[in-house]
């Protein structure tokens, strides 16, 4: 039998900690029996050949799956989709365009279950040119490859390219990158939860300062 984990993430983690609580147990109500992993994708797993990750990170999802051997990964988005108990919250036709995440790029299946999710709260789409496999970066990945101005430049010139100004993202950096190019971003698990979506430090350098202290200690 697959064992399965949850790793909220270190985006999550840090924005709303004791959010990392209330999925974990939607998920052993409804799923099925799931531990919380804690350790950063970015150090080793210690994870058991075999086991299954549920990310919300697309960044963790990437790593995981791509540098350690034996372990396979799924979103959580596709893993409420696939349930019938979620109690979804009615935002009455709310239109929004949706940042797909970079690290996803090329997992359609990623980025249908987050459609059929807005859907399924009646939220309207209106897509931005590039979507899905066709994606691009928020502007955030740009750090520190450029200088912030530039990165900066890159995050109002994607957000720019968004019919809407209420924008969904399901990456904790890019509601940095939206707020910064002037949007509104709305995390989608702060949809399904009914709750705001909050900024935070969305300067870009404290941000990944504070993403890096996380990493190092976990």
């Amino acid at each position: 039998m697959t064992k399965t984990y949850f790793n909220p993430g270190c985006g999550l983690s840090i924005y709303k900690p004791e959010m990392e609580n209330k999925i974990l147990k939607f998920l052993n109500e409804n799923y099925g029996e799931v531990a919380l992993h804690k350790i950063c994708c970015y150090h080793d797993p210690q994870l058991e050949t075999g086991s299954l990750i549920i990310n919300v990170c697309a960044g963790c999802d990437r790593r995981f799956r791509s540098l350690y051997e034996g372990i396979s990964t799924i979103s959580i988005w596709e893993i409420i989709d696939g349930l019938d108990e979620f109690k979804y919250p009615d935002y009455k036709g709310l239109k929004v365009s949706v940042q797909d995440a970079c690290p996803v790029r090329e997992k359609p299946q990623v980025h249908q279950a987050v459609r059929n999710l807005l859907k399924k709260m009646n939220i309207d789409v209106a897509e931005t040119k590039f979507h899905g496999t066709r994606s691009i970066c928020c502007g955030d990945n740009f750090y520190p490859n450029l200088p912030v101005e530039k990165v900066n430049e890159k995050m109002k010139e994607r957000a720019s390219s968004m019919p809407c100004d209420d924008v969904c993202v399901y990456c904790i950096s890019c509601i940095k990158s939206m707020h910064i190019g002037g949007k509104n971003p709305r995390h989608l698990m702060d949809l399904l939860m009914g709750e705001t979506t909050d900024t935070q430090i969305y300067d870009t350098v404290k941000w990944h300062k504070q993403l890096q202290d996380y990493i190092d200690n976990h």
